[in-house]
């Protein structure tokens, strides 16, 4: 259950990181408020799932789900570049992200 919980914690993470974005350096107060609670629920929810994975591990995951699901979101809504080099760095990501998880009792 703890890998569901982490999981879920990332995608919290891409949340807050998004609705900060859109809060428009804290100027839109509604997307700042939801900011604050994504990011509320995100660490509340990595919280829980170190209570049974190690640190480095659940870190290193939520931090990888983080950075690639901001660098989605990124080229899907905000149109960043969409380059082959980028593609190939976010595979690195995906590669530690499943190494850090198969190395883990």
């Amino acid at each position: 259950m703890a890998w569901v919980i982490l999981i879920i914690a990332g995608v919290a993470e891409v949340t807050a990181v998004t609705l900060l974005k859109l809060s428009d350096g804290f100027k839109n107060k509604g997307y700042l408020a939801a900011t604050i609670i994504a990011s509320v629920v995100n660490f509340y929810l990595l919280s829980l799932a170190l209570e049974s994975l190690p640190v480095g591990t659940a870190y290193g995951i939520w931090t990888g789900i983080g950075a690639l699901g901001s660098v989605l979101i990124g080229m899907i809504f905000f149109r960043e570049s969409k380059e082959w080099i980028r593609l190939l760095f976010m595979s690195f990501i995906i590669i530690g992200i499943v190494g850090l998880k198969m190395t883990t009792a």
